[in-house]
């Protein structure tokens, strides 16, 4: 009865894991439609900015913000880039985490066989 209730204990802890995983999943995509959305408007900014320059016959301003604008998604591009490196490292922990659970788990019933 123990090791029924161990197991479905361990059981219950993988559900809680997984709904955890699932739910930094959706957290993760609402963050991926709220940086689209961002990026949009900076976009849909940007031309509306781009249209002023024209119209002021700003030339050489017009090439100054481009160069802004390259730099600012050269910026943009490298925060990404560190987001998915700390979402990458996250996934180790969590699988790390994972293993050292799976390794509770085996010693656990290692001790209940002795």
């Amino acid at each position: 009865l123990a090791v029924l209730e161990r197991e479905g204990e361990g059981e219950r802890e993988r559900e809680r894991e997984r709904e955890r995983e699932r739910e930094r999943e959706r957290e993760r995509e609402g963050d991926r439609k709220r940086e689209k959305e961002g990026e949009r408007e900076r976009e849909r900014e940007s031309e509306r900015e781009r249209d002023r320059e024209r119209e002021k016959g700003g030339r050489e301003r017009e090439k100054e913000r481009e160069r802004e604008r390259e730099r600012e998604r050269e910026s943009e591009s490298e925060r990404e880039r560190e987001r998915e490196r700390e979402r990458e490292r996250e996934r180790e922990r969590e699988r790390e985490r994972e293993r050292e659970r799976e390794r509770e788990r085996e010693r656990e019933r290692e001790r209940e066989r002795v």
